[in-house]
């Protein structure tokens, strides 16, 4: 019985001591910091949780077999640690569609020449595969566009009422209304 009690200590306290690396790790001194973007247009408001991670003189997109951190054709949850959550308060029109108002995962699958961005129900977690298909509220393609500017950091921001996404070289514009 003395034995089990033991055990049972051991392990409630390396329950305890992952946990607290999980918080410091993620929100005390996370490697890719969070970052917030939004945008405000009379009653409409978007709001954009993402982690920001830094490109360290990687290669960013490209094909696998080159390395790239973010490899053609794979799933990608648009930056790092948790998912990346849209909130808006008034339903939105992306690429012709209604997005209801409410809170939605973002992901994507970067190609060299666009981007398949799927918005999903999914607005928590870590997210290092895919969510399931039949969370996808929206799935669409938009053009990629090259940068003259290399952004170090990962970033998400608007641009009038446009959600834009840098990295690298690369940029990709959502028109919103």
């Amino acid at each position: 019985m003395k034995a089990l009690k033991v055990i049972i200590g051991a392990v409630i306290g390396l329950i305890i001591i992952a946990g607290l690396f999980f918080v410091y790790a993620l929100y005390i001194n996370p490697t890719s910091p969070k970052g917030k973007a939004s945008y405000k247009n009379g009653d409409k408001s978007i709001h954009v949780r993402y982690y920001r991670p830094f490109k360290k003189e990687r290669l960013i997109f490209g094909e696998a077999a080159q390395g790239a951190l973010v490899p053609y054709g794979t799933y990608w949850r648009l930056g790092a640690n948790l998912t990346t959550k849209l909130s808006t308060n008034q339903d939105l029109i992306i690429e012709g569609r209604t997005l209801p108002k409410g809170s939605y995962g973002l992901y994507t699958y970067p190609y060299a020449d666009h981007w398949e961005v799927f918005v999903h129900n999914k607005t928590w977690g870590i997210s290092y595969k895919e969510p399931a298909a039949d969370g996808i509220v929206m799935k669409f393609k938009v053009a990629v566009q090259s940068s003259e500017e290399t952004v170090e950091q990962f970033t998400i921001d608007f641009v009038e009422s446009s959600l834009r996404m840098r990295w690298d070289t690369t940029k990709v514009v959502i028109p919103i209304n």
